[in-house]
């Protein structure tokens, strides 16, 4: 097994001298990655964040996570290497003794029709939201202590069938496979496994190339009649990754404000 790798920062400890549930975040420098990891530090996790290049806003995020009363480290992983994510976990066993939590919100989206989507393009968005998805389930498999909670992100897309977004939802149809199969893989261990599926949420990866009209015209559908914030989705994935959400189990949570 390959050494953890040395952490960027860590936040100072919250003054609890109990030992806290411990969560990886991978995607944890970005929108909903990264609140959730504030969200969980709040809640007094210890919270391993993973991001893939920009190592300031994962800083940030592991401050962040002091502030809100937990502590947290950084740590830089390709999600679909399995050598940099097997590295990610041992990060959090050898900084904090264990892992309960795993939230797997790193993810790509590149949108074009069918009929004109470049294949390497496909190639990328399959090694990273299933291949992707696929390795840090594994490690999460082989090392989520009993009573902890596996969450992977899917979309509400997948049943909204938007034009353009083919590639991305058939990346994210197998990963709510995947996910259910989990589920019912790890029976007799404690711990359960949810995919949640957002709906159009305010993030830099869901407003990237939308212009004006588009988005307002994606907000005004469910009836709330707004996009969904990050906040919101921290919310969800706190409640399922919590003792009080421990039997919700192998389901695909679409967290879209009631858009149908």
């Amino acid at each position: 097994m390959s050494h953890p790798p040395s952490p960027d920062r860590t936040a100072a400890p919250a003054g609890s001298t109990a030992a806290p549930r411990v969560a990886i975040v991978t995607g944890g420098s970005r929108g909903i990655g990264r609140r959730t990891v504030g969200r969980l530090a709040a809640d007094g996790y210890a919270v391993v964040v993973g991001y893939a290049g920009n190592r300031g806003e994962a800083e940030a995020a592991v401050e962040e996570a002091g502030t809100a009363g937990g502590r947290a480290v950084a740590v830089r992983a390709d999600v679909a290497d399995e050598h940099a994510v097997a590295a990610l976990f041992d990060t959090a066993e050898a900084e904090f003794g264990g892992v309960d939590v795993v939230v797997h919100a790193a993810g790509l989206m590149r949108l074009a029709p069918v009929a004109e989507l470049d294949l390497a393009v496909l190639d990328e968005v399959h090694r990273t939201n299933i291949r992707g998805t696929f390795v840090v389930a594994q490690q999460a498999a082989r090392r989520v202590r009993g009573g902890g909670a596996v969450l992977t992100f899917s979309t509400s897309v997948v049943g909204l069938a938007f034009p353009g977004y083919g590639a991305y939802a058939a990346s994210k149809g197998a990963v709510e496979a995947l996910t259910l199969i989990l589920a019912r893989e790890l029976r007799g261990r404690d711990v359960t496994v949810n995919a949640v599926a957002p709906g159009p949420t305010a993030t830099d990866l869901f407003l990237d190339g939308k212009d004006e009209e588009t988005i307002a015209r994606l907000a005004a559908q469910p009836p709330l009649e707004r996009l969904g914030t990050p906040a919101d989705i921290a919310e969800v994935v706190a409640f399922l990754a919590s003792p009080d959400g421990h039997w919700i189990n192998g389901q695909v949570v679409r967290a879209n404000g009631g858009i149908v």
